[in-house]
């Protein structure tokens, strides 16, 4: 396991990733405890609300309303998530962290159906980001590649294309003089298995060898801790993922689209493997069952019902 991180670097989606899915309309009040108590555990940054059309997502209906409520916690990073200009203009006047990223979608179909934009369309969208992210003093950090594994409604999207799409966050980068932290490739729709993460992973490796790579990974078919733990033999050192398990993607085309890898359960596995994640095990299982208890259904979690092997509370 030569390749293992020392440490890794995680992402909490839950709120937004979670809530936007859930039939039952959400409690701002509730929103807000849950992100609240999220920021106790130790996770450096946690996606709170998407500022998307309510009409389409009405889970996020509140999204101002619950940016406005959190209080803050030194050293945690408050976000949110835009996929177009309008969102992005409400994100500039929403009291959360701004954190400057650029997305683009590998299967031309997901990306008709989600942004409701062509690839090309979507490379011109983000051209109008940088320019407002440079107006406001923006840092722009990472790129995505949204369905880097696959789509529900294409199926296979070939390695080559999703090279095209990494090239062109890079030289849209280039264009305006940014040095990305790296590029994250996303599993929307949760089509990975071990094996495609290692020939993707390997394939962006093998093109720009020091490019630092993140994983957003959803488990809609069951492979996605398993995916995680390929990546992470493979040096991966960057995860989204959603506390207890919460969320799918509403527009993923498939009734069962599952939320991100399950934040406690990947904590556990990191630390068992003595990879440092600088979380407190047993709060975030606790924010586990607030999740659990605000949406009033079972959530996928495994270790906040079973609890960690060795020394549940600990950090590393």
């Amino acid at each position: 396991m030569s390749d293992l991180p020392k440490a890794v670097r995680i992402h909490e989606e839950g709120p937004r990733e979670g809530f936007q899915i859930e039939r039952a309309s959400i409690a701002t009040a509730d929103k807000v405890r849950f992100i609240e108590a999220l920021a106790e555990t130790g996770v450096p940054q946690i996606d709170c609300i998407s500022y998307v059309n309510p009409e389409r997502v009405p889970g996020m209906r509140d999204a101002e309303a619950v940016a406005a409520a959190i209080r803050r916690r030194p050293g945690v990073r408050y976000t949110g998530l835009w996929l177009n200009t309008r969102g992005l203009e409400r994100a500039l006047r929403a009291p959360l962290d701004l954190v400057g990223a650029i997305r683009v979608t590998a299967s031309e179909t997901f990306s008709l159906k989600n942004t409701g934009m062509t690839i090309e369309q979507t490379f011109a969208e983000q051209r109008r980001w940088l320019a407002i992210y440079r107006e406001h003093g923006i840092a722009t950090e990472w790129g995505y590649v949204m369905t880097a594994f696959g789509c529900n409604f294409e199926r296979e999207v070939p390695i080559a294309q999703v090279l095209r799409m990494v090239a062109g966050l890079l030289d849209l980068a280039n264009e305006h003089g940014i040095g990305l932290k790296g590029v994250y490739l996303a599993d929307t729709v949760g089509h990975g298995t071990p094996l495609s993460m290692e020939r993707r992973i390997g394939a962006v490796r093998e093109r720009w060898p020091d490019l630092r790579l993140g994983l957003h990974l959803h488990d809609t078919r069951g492979t996605g801790m398993a995916n995680a733990y390929a990546a992470l033999r493979l040096g991966v050192d960057q995860f989204d993922s959603s506390c207890a398990g919460l969320g799918g993607c509403p527009f993923a085309g498939h009734k069962g689209a599952a939320g991100n890898i399950c934040t406690e359960d990947l904590v556990y596995m990191c630390h068992e493997m003595g990879i440092a994640t600088g979380i407190d095990l047993a709060k975030l299982a606790a924010c586990a069952q607030m999740a659990e208890t605000i949406v009033g259904h079972p959530l996928p979690g495994k270790v906040m019902r079973s609890g960690a092997a060795a020394a549940a509370g600990s950090q590393h």
